[in-house]
């Protein structure tokens, strides 16, 4: 069974308390009759396991993409399209969108307790550094949305990081990367493609061939698709995954046919 089938299947027990506990129950709503007090627990699913992090990941994903929406004051309708195409490329079923939404809908809430779900998502993925990366990088993405990044909404995703562990350089160097690939996807010119594309591989332009090559291999190893399901990134995240090797690849390939 899927993590998923787990969460409606009557097993929400192996979320076991905690902010992302009380959000996701919220999020279901109407999906249990009883409440969540009679609901069964698994044993099974503790601390690592898979499909717990795979539910984790969802519901973090999803309240804080609210979070940074609302960081600026207002949900633009760019950031709300960026949060629809995360659930179109998801493919999501019509129940797992309207949870997706009310997700959305409870990171948008005043005191939503931000510090508090990443300090929990941070432990439920401890070692998992592939998959935290991927998760700041969907925020990331969020926030710049509508093409620019906001005071407000930097300050906010630099203690995102900083709640999961990543220094300031190190955030500044991701950012880079992810505003990299965004500038990439745009119609622009062959110039400032180029130039999108060292920033997506995190790389100088007078970098040697090898370093480049060097920061290719590590950037595809860490968002390989099959390795970071398999970390708990929820299976319906592949494509997201599999987006960003394309661009990395992409990037790499325009990088090499203008050296030569």
């Amino acid at each position: 069974m899927s993590w998923w089938g787990k969460v409606v299947g009557g097993t929400f027990g192996f979320m076991m308390g905690g902010p992302l506990g009380a959000l996701l129950g919220a999020a279901l709503g109407n999906y249990f009759d009883g409440g969540l007090d009679s609901i069964a627990l698994d044993e099974s699913l503790g601390l690592g396991a898979t499909e717990r992090v795979q539910s984790v990941f969802f519901t973090s994903a999803f309240t804080i993409m609210g979070y940074v929406a609302k960081s600026d004051g207002r949900v633009t309708p760019d950031e709300i399209d960026m949060a629809e195409q995360v659930m179109r490329q998801m493919r999501l079923s019509p129940q797992q969108r309207k949870v997706a939404i009310n997700l959305f809908g409870e990171g948008k809430k005043e005191g939503f307790p931000a510090h508090d779900v990443l300090t929990q998502f941070k432990r439920e993925c401890a070692r998992r550094r592939n998959l935290i990366q991927m998760f700041l990088e969907i925020q990331i993405a969020t926030a710049f949305a509508d093409g620019k990044l906001h005071s407000r909404e930097q300050s906010i995703l630099e203690r995102i990081a900083s709640d999961l562990g990543y220094t300031h350089q190190g955030f500044n160097d991701l950012l880079k990367r992810v505003t990299g690939q965004a500038h990439f996807g745009e119609q622009v010119s062959v110039k400032a493609k180029l130039k999108a594309a060292y920033e997506l591989l995190g790389v100088s332009p007078s970098a040697d061939d090898a370093a480049v090559k060097k920061a290719y291999r590590r950037q595809m190893n860490q968002h390989h698709p099959d390795k970071l399901v398999a970390k708990g990134l929820p299976e319906e995240m592949i494509e997201l995954a599999t987006q960003k090797t394309q661009d990395i690849k992409a990037a790499y390939e325009l990088i090499k046919a203008q050296r030569k």
